[in-house]
């Protein structure tokens, strides 16, 4: 974002009430809306098929941003205005085949990758373990190698599982 102007901040509540209106992450102005340049774009990847157990995580994404609706623009313990000081944005999801687990990690890390090629940071909202992968290779294709540290309370990240 250029110095000269300011981003464009969350709907105002006192002229449209938190219930009404688009569910975007922090009631944030679209990826479009912002003329497609943002700092720090916020990303659903709404995928689930990785999971051993219990699906959910694809959900997860639009809970977020249902939650986020309470979000205000001022912390007043902090005294920061964190969306006045970056363009943040709701890109909306990244649709993957949820049949396909080879074809949905391609579709993901492209769809990061075109979004990093914008410039912007990325903020990605639900999804199971899966799509870290896809998500760590776009962002060491643009910045080269990353690292990971992950923390879970269970253990589900063994290498194969009735046979896959």
């Amino acid at each position: 974002m250029s110095t000269d102007q300011q981003p464009r901040g969350p709907v105002d509540s006192s002229r449209v009430p938190r219930f009404a209106g688009p569910a975007t992450f922090a009631r944030l102005p679209r990826l479009d809306e912002v003329g497609g340049r943002t700092d720090i774009a916020v990303v659903g990847v709404p995928f689930d098929s990785g999971v051993s157990y219990r699906p959910g995580a694809r959900f997860g994404g639009n809970a977020i941003r249902e939650a986020s609706r309470l979000l205000r623009p001022y912390n007043p313990a902090q005294d920061a205005s964190p969306f006045a000081l970056a363009q943040v944005a709701d890109a909306g999801d990244i649709a993957a085949n949820p049949f396909n687990i080879n074809e949905a990690v391609e579709t993901i890390e492209a769809a990061a990758g075109e979004l990093l090629d914008t410039g912007a940071r990325l903020v990605t909202l639900g999804g199971d373990h899966t799509i870290a992968l896809p998500l760590l290779r776009a962002v060491a294709g643009r910045h080269g190698p990353v690292a990971l540290l992950h923390f879970d309370a269970h253990l589900d990240t063994w290498d194969t599982y009735f046979g896959a």
